[in-house]
C-alpha cells in the first residue's frame, strides 16, 4: 500500500469510525469496525477488544479472529497477561517479546504463543481517571510499534472511549453499565448466529462472522439485528 493510499484509506476508516457513532448503531458495531481499522492501518495482526461490567468484571466485546477470542479469553479466565495489567493500572503495557514473559504469565504466554503471537500492546480505555476497557494488539514478530503505529492505536483507543461515552450519553455509573450490559447481550447473540451459519455453509466460525459481517454493513443494517434474525430463522444468509 502506497502512503497516498493508505493516508486515504485511513481517512475513510475515521469517516466510518464516525459513522458508526451516529444514533441508530450500538456499541458492539463501533467496537468491531475500530479492531479491524486497528489491524488495517497497523503492523498488528490482530485485535481485541474487553469491556468491564458494572462489577468490574471484564468481558471480551469485538476481535478480529477467534484465535483472538482465545487468548483474550484466556487472559480474563486466569486474571492475568497484559490485558488484565492495563486495565488494573490504566497504564498502556508494551511487551515486545512474550517469551520473555512466560514466567510471570506462564498459561497466557504458552496459549499465545501456540496461536501465533509474539508480541502484545494494550492500550486502555480511559476517562477522567476510569478505565472503562483495553484495546490489544497482538503481533506475529517480537517487536515494538512503531511511533506512527502507537500513535494510532492510541487514536482508536480514545475512540473506543468517545463511543462508548457517545452511546450511554449520560455521567451516572449505573446507566452506562446498563449500556454495557446490553453490548453484551448483543455478543451472546452474535455467538450464536455465528455458530448458525458455520454449521449451515459448512465453514469456519471466523467465515460464518465475516457472512454476518458483510451483510450487516452493505445493509446498514446493526449485527446484533441480523444476528436475531440468523438465529430465530427469519433470515437466510
Amino acid at each position: 500500500m502506497s502512503a497516498a493510499d493508505r493516508e486515504k484509506g485511513l481517512a475513510e476508516a475515521f469517516v466510518l469510525l464516525a459513522d458508526s457513532l451516529r444514533t441508530g448503531y450500538e456499541i458492539i458495531d463501533t467496537m468491531d469496525v475500530l479492531v479491524h481499522v486497528s489491524t488495517e492501518f497497523t503492523s498488528a495482526v490482530e485485535a481485541g477488544i474487553v469491556l468491564a461490567d458494572a462489577r468490574g468484571v471484564l468481558h471480551v466485546m469485538a476481535t478480529t479472529s477467534e484465535r483472538t477470542t482465545d487468548v483474550e479469553e484466556a487472559q480474563l479466565g486466569i486474571s492475568g497477561g497484559p490485558c488484565l495489567e492495563a486495565f488494573r493500572t490504566g497504564e498502556m503495557v508494551e511487551i515486545t517479546d512474550l517469551s520473555a514473559e512466560r514466567q510471570r504469565w506462564p498459561a497466557f504466554t504458552r496459549l499465545a504463543e501456540d496461536r501465533g503471537f509474539r508480541a502484545d500492546n494494550a492500550f486502555p480505555l480511559t476517562l477522567r481517571g476510569q478505565t472503562l476497557g483495553v484495546l490489544n494488539l497482538f503481533s506475529s514478530s517480537p517487536g515494538s510499534l512503531s511511533d506512527r503505529d502507537a500513535a494510532l492505536a492510541q487514536a482508536m483507543a480514545d475512540i473506543a472511549t468517545i463511543s462508548i461515552v457517545q452511546h450511554q450519553r449520560i455521567a451516572r455509573q449505573h446507566e452506562l453499565a446498563d449500556q454495557l450490559q446490553h453490548a453484551l447481550d448483543a455478543r451472546v447473540v452474535i455467538e450464536q448466529a455465528k455458530g448458525v451459519l458455520s454449521q449451515r455453509h459448512g465453514v469456519p466460525i471466523d467465515g460464518a462472522f465475516a457472512i454476518l459481517r458483510k451483510y450487516a454493513r452493505n445493509n446498514g443494517t446493526k449485527l446484533r439485528d441480523i444476528a436475531e434474525q440468523v438465529v430465530d430463522l427469519t433470515l437466510i444468509l
